[in-house]
């Protein structure tokens, strides 16, 4: 699932759109390596962000004059065997602001993916968390395979922009054998490129990270903010330590029921409401909607526009030009979030009129691709943690004879994500599971909240999140709201229930419901 996408989205602004499968027998032992466990770290300045974390410069102080910090903790490659080779895995902070004696611990934060990286995500949004931080000092981490901690490197930039052209949605056999032959290149390269970390980037690694994070930190507890794919991380971290659970939130909640599948269907479905919302809400306003006279106006140009596209690409950004298919990732990457729509709007207009740069940058924003052409690592770590973790692997005939049910769920984006769905086919390392475990019995309660409006991960996962946790764990949180999270929608009801859990103890009714 390209459940990233909300973290590229918070780079637009109004001048430029820049855009089992758990270990046997280790679920609650304490990390094996006592050398790793009582490891000091060294926390510098930080520098930087490197091209696999999307380069710039380094994070600013914050407001109050905070010092961001950086560090590298080492952790076992191959948690099957922690005495032997180490991975180092990089971690930025923040201090507190309060008083040490009302300091709580750490709270770590994951910002989803599977692939984004943490140590440039924290800074970004790290003013919405300020209230949090009177309590905890604010940490989070690359996990492994991502950004700075030992990377998956597949494809070069060249072979990137021809890998992000490529018509991603088939419509004869001459067009789904070049989309399979790339997409083998594309893992082929992944292999070749980085097969020692490849096969020890599974969600549990991470989780087993987490813990040893934890006490390197000098938590008895996890203290926990997951969003999107970093509540599947949660999830598994909860299910392999559930004792060990602190006071954790999980936002934009993955169903940890679903195969990818299942959970692309569902993502179909999730962006063809947020794009119906968007489309009422444009032609709802005051002013003329200048991308269509009805809801169906907007979306029956839209369709035409793609179809355009798929026969003759406009200019986008020189020397590119907008393709189908990058013209589906702009519009998919907008409708992460409600703050967006505008740029949705405007580089639709400008799409009609011939111009594809405001949907192409959208794209490349997507994609982790920089205004001077270097890639992240984001996409090639999306793909070796997915791969990794899910066992399914679907072929073209499998995607042909489920072309009508996608369709069904969305005209517009079905194709597109039933296509996605080859993205493992021939993958290296082995899948690990249908879908992962995350019950977790004895644990401290987890507070789980959903977006009615949510497009990558629909509302419904949720309460399937609380019931696979177990009785007594998962308490739900409903924000009948739009875009992709809850609490960074700055709802005062979702951030008063967040704070005051994280902050207090105080563990809501489950069924609240903020508007």
């Amino acid at each position: 699932m390209p459940t990233l996408l909300r973290l590229r989205a918070a780079a637009l602004t109004a001048t430029a759109v820049l855009l089992s499968t758990v270990l046997a027998g280790c679920g609650d032992d304490d990390a094996k390596d006592e050398d790793l466990t009582r490891q000091e770290l060294s926390w510098k300045a930080c520098p930087a962000p490197d091209e696999a974390q999307g380069g710039g410069t380094p994070p600013s102080p914050l407001p109050d004059d905070g010092e961001w910090q950086c560090a590298t903790m080492k952790a076992p490659l191959d948690w099957d065997d922690p005495k032997g080779d180490t991975i180092g895995l990089e971690l930025i902070r923040v201090r507190t602001t309060g008083d040490a004696s009302e300091r709580i611990g750490s709270l770590i934060f994951n910002f989803g993916g599977p692939g984004g990286s943490g140590v440039t995500a924290l800074p970004g949004f790290a003013e919405d968390y300020e209230t949090l931080r009177t309590r905890y000092d604010l940490v989070s981490f690359d996990p492994r395979g991502v950004g700075r901690s030992d990377p998956v490197i597949c494809e070069n930039d060249q072979q990137l922009d021809a890998y992000f052209q490529q018509d991603a949605t088939p419509d004869d056999s001459a067009e789904r054998t070049e989309l399979l032959d790339s997409t083998t290149e594309f893992n082929d390269a992944c292999e070749q490129n980085s097969e020692k970390v490849l096969p020890h980037v599974r969600t549990t690694d991470a989780a087993r990270d987490l813990d040893l994070m934890r006490q390197v930190l000098g938590d008895d507890k996890l203290h926990y903010f997951g969003i999107s794919y970093g509540t599947e991380l949660g999830g598994v971290y909860a299910h392999l330590f559930p004792k060990r659970v602190g006071r954790a939130v999980f936002d934009a909640v993955v169903d940890p029921t679903q195969n990818p599948e299942q959970g692309s269907l569902g993502q179909a479905k999730g962006f063809q409401l947020a794009l119906d919302n968007f489309a009422e809400d444009c032609v709802s306003k005051t002013e003329e909607c200048p991308i269509g006279n009805s809801a169906q106006d907007v979306k029956d140009r839209i369709a035409t526009l793609l179809k355009d596209l798929d026969r003759k690409p406009i200019p986008g950004v020189f020397p590119r030009e907008l393709t189908q298919t990058a013209a589906t990732n702009g519009i998919v990457q907008a409708l992460y979030s409600q703050d967006f729509w505008e740029y949705l709007t405007d580089g639709l207009d400008q799409a009609y009129d011939g111009d594809g740069s405001i949907l192409m940058l959208l794209s490349d924003s997507s994609n982790g691709r920089s205004e001077n052409g270097e890639y992240d690592n984001s996409a090639a770590a999306h793909t070796a943690i997915s791969c990794s973790d899910s066992k399914p692997r679907y072929d073209t005939a499998f995607v042909e004879r489920k072309l009508p049910e996608f369709r069904a769920a969305s005209a517009l984006f079905g194709d597109y994500l039933a296509w996605g769905m080859i993205g493992c086919t021939d993958w290296a390392v082995a899948g690990a599971a249908d879908h992962p475990d995350v019950s977790a019995p004895g644990s401290a309660p987890i507070l789980v909240v959903g977006n009615t409006g949510d497009p990558a991960t629909p509302y419904e996962g949720a309460r399937k999140m609380v019931d696979a946790l177990g009785k007594g764990v998962g308490v739900e949180l409903t924000y009948r709201g739009q875009g992709h999270g809850a609490y960074n929608s700055k709802n005062k009801c979702v951030q008063d229930a967040v704070n005051g859990y994280l902050l207090d103890g105080k563990v809501p009714q489950a069924g609240t419901v903020c508007t």
